[in-house]
């Protein structure tokens, strides 16, 4: 990789950024905290303690266009028409795009914003007689379009906003890996559903990674993402808890790296706890790259530094920490790959 593309590299994604979720419910506070955290790689915050319309299903189901939901005591279930939840959903969003708007005038960079990918919001989302949407095939195809017809207005709005980002859209999909095993209770809990064809996933993966024409980036912070199937779909991040990853997912990794795809190493506890020194949080990424023979030349362009997964469950005192380690953390591993 040449100097020229590195920079370039470095201005497409930033070094370093969170993962989605931030606890509180103040969002011009936390839009603060998370541009001053993140000078180079902001992201649009999700504050879930504000309840329901806020958590990261209600916030995507706001999204969809000519589907709609209602919270029942077991999570959110299909509507006939838009209703009080889904009005909240959309109103919690409208606050959080005008505070980040407020602390990103002028800004000219990358900037993501997330939302729950298919198949997490399928094993989610419940039909009319309680089942969820991934249990029917036809309910599958329609969320699937609507999801992308909503993120791409989505989108459209964002650039409005700030006509100087370079929008990297992250997909949370932390439920793909049951969904692709079996592994998704049914509403009575003693079965599952089936699995879902790869085949499947993957196409609908790429139908919504298409209405962006930036990057897309897939969290996960569940054991054994599957990186290949991501690659495939087209995603030019994979986003994950770095403590979770086996020997097994090392051979995908390193074929990943060398094929472009951008690593978001989820490297900080996302839980209150003590912070090691920036090196060594680092260490075990540093490790990894040796074993598979990759160049250190290329790890900061290669790796972006998250938190292991969202902060919603932090206290802000801890947040604010976290984020400020990862930025450290970042500084840390272009300056001593090796």
């Amino acid at each position: 990789m040449s100097e020229t593309q590195a920079e370039d590299d470095r201005v497409l994604w930033g070094p370093a950024t969170g993962v989605g979720s931030m606890p509180g419910g103040d969002a011009r506070e936390t839009a603060k905290t998370v541009t001053g955290s993140f000078e180079d790689f902001p992201f649009l915050a999700e504050l879930p303690a504000r309840g329901p319309g806020a958590d990261m299903i209600g916030r995507t189901i706001g999204m969809l266009v000519d589907l709609y939901a209602h919270v029942e005591p077991s999570g959110w279930r299909i509507s006939d028409r838009p209703g009080r939840d889904t009005r909240r959903a959309r109103s919690w969003m409208g606050e959080d795009l005008d505070a980040l708007e407020e602390f990103t005038q002028g800004y000219e960079g990358p900037l993501k914003v997330q939302a729950v990918g298919p198949w997490t919001l399928a094993a989610a989302l419940e039909l009319r007689g309680g089942e969820a949407a991934l249990g029917d095939a036809g309910a599958c195809r329609d969320l699937v379009g609507s999801l992308a017809e909503g993120l791409h207005e989505h989108l459209a709005d964002l650039r409005k906003r700030i006509p100087g980002a370079q929008v990297v859209l992250q997909l949370d999909e932390p439920s793909l890996t049951a969904v692709l095993r079996g592994h998704v209770r049914t509403a009575s809990g003693y079965r599952t559903y089936r699995a879902v064809d790869r085949q499947v996933v993957e196409s609908a993966l790429r139908e919504v990674i298409a209405v962006h024409d930036g990057p897309v980036v897939v969290h996960s912070c569940a054991p054994d993402v599957p990186f290949a199937l991501l690659r495939r779909a087209g995603v030019s991040g994979v986003s994950f808890d770095f403590s979770l990853l086996t020997e097994r997912d090392e051979d995908t990794i390193g074929e990943a790296v060398e094929a472009g795809t951008k690593l978001f190493a989820g490297v900080v506890a996302s839980a209150d706890g003590p912070l090691s020194d920036p090196g060594g949080s680092v260490m075990g990424v540093r490790t990894l790259w040796r074993r598979l023979g990759l160049n250190p030349g290329t790890l900061a362009e290669s790796v972006v530094i998250t938190p292991t997964c969202g902060l919603a469950g932090a206290s802000p005192a801890y947040a604010r920490a976290a984020l400020a380690h990862c930025a450290r953390a970042a500084r840390s591993l272009a300056d001593n790959p090796e």
